[in-house]
């Protein structure tokens, strides 16, 4: 008796591991649409689908060391380049690095370039976390 309980648990467990890839693959798969030709959109009255550009890699932290002039500070030890392209925000508006300071929580994503710069996309002031109230 105890070995039929044994044998009937194994196969249970066999079978459920033979059905899991069965459907991780199945979950996979990306359902096929027909292609849109130009000609078929303007029929179909759908705008074009944009595609999202990636924003690029994430990074926060304080800033450890800033250069304003050079358009340079760190994070950690990412030591990453604004350019013309950077949008800068503090509290929802526009700003320029030159607002920020040395030791500012700040957040925000960069790119890799070819040559091993790190362009920064987005740089905002982290907000603060409101403090709990006093009972």
């Amino acid at each position: 008796m105890k070995n039929l309980i044994k044998y009937a648990s194994l196969t249970l467990i066999a079978a459920v591991l033979a059905a899991t890839p069965m459907v991780s693959r199945a979950q996979d798969a990306a359902p096929t649409t027909p292609a849109v030709t130009p000609a078929d959109s303007s029929t179909t009255n759908t705008p074009p689908v944009k595609k999202k550009k990636a924003a690029g890699l994430p990074f926060h932290g304080k800033i450890a060391t800033l250069d304003a002039s050079a358009g340079t500070f760190t994070v950690g030890e990412l030591s990453l380049t604004v350019t013309s392209a950077t949008k800068i925000s503090t509290n929802g508006v526009p700003a320029t690095l030159a607002d920020f300071k040395v030791g500012d929580n700040v957040q925000g994503a960069y790119k890799k370039t070819t040559d091993g710069a790190l362009n920064v996309t987005t740089l905002r002031l982290a907000k603060k976390k409101k403090a709990p109230a006093a009972e």
